[in-house]
């Protein structure tokens, strides 16, 4: 073996090494490949790193049945859904449910916001509950069929599910939509970086 076929060899090896593990941790965030929920096992869809300007805000990870490459199909993909969003950097939660609600006004038509408002104000008051999001929260959106909608956040479920599958499409519009608060983050959570 030649020293220069030994150190490509090697430099393949470290390259392949770190590519695992930058697969399985982000920003010291471990990301599992799968997870249970509602009884059914869930496949990591994809994962990423959501930014506010040069701020890291949280790693959002979406897991599903199986691979989904746009908000159609996350929406008609069978059995459970979760995205999470575990926080890496303190934020106010109050001021954060009101960016989800304008990431829905950016999304939705205006024809159906209307529909959207009673579902709307009770996201936001899961936020301003919730006051501080620290680094190490974490949120789920868990869409369980037959259940609607369970946020979860801190451990804690918070209130009822939103059962209306439209309400879900226009929350998860926030990431997937046409006009996403992060579009770096919606190719990464669905796979496509």
């Amino acid at each position: 073996m030649t020293l220069k076929h030994f150190f490509s060899t090697w430099l393949l090896a470290a390259c392949a090494a770190t590519s695992a593990v930058a697969a399985t941790e982000i920003h010291g965030v471990k990301i599992e490949d799968s997870i249970t929920l509602a009884g059914s096992k869930l496949q990591l869809n994809g994962a990423g790193t959501r930014f506010k300007a040069v701020f890291k805000v949280y790693v959002g990870e979406l897991y599903t049945s199986q691979k989904v490459s746009s908000l159609d199909e996350l929406i008609a993909a069978p059995g459970p859904k979760r995205l999470s969003m575990t926080f890496v950097r303190e934020i106010e939660a109050g001021p954060f449910g009101k960016l989800l609600t304008r990431g829905v006004e950016d999304n939705v038509p205006k024809n159906e916001m209307s529909k959207l408002v009673p579902g709307l104000i009770r996201m936001g008051d899961i936020f301003t509950v919730n006051k501080v999001l620290v680094p190490g929260d974490v949120i789920y959106l868990d869409w369980i069929p037959g259940t609607g909608m369970v946020v979860t956040a801190k451990g804690k479920v918070q209130g009822e599910p939103f059962k209306e599958p439209e309400f879900y499409k226009a929350i998860m519009s926030i990431w997937f939509g046409p006009s996403p608060a992060d579009f770096k983050l919606k190719e990464a959570l669905l796979g496509q970086k």
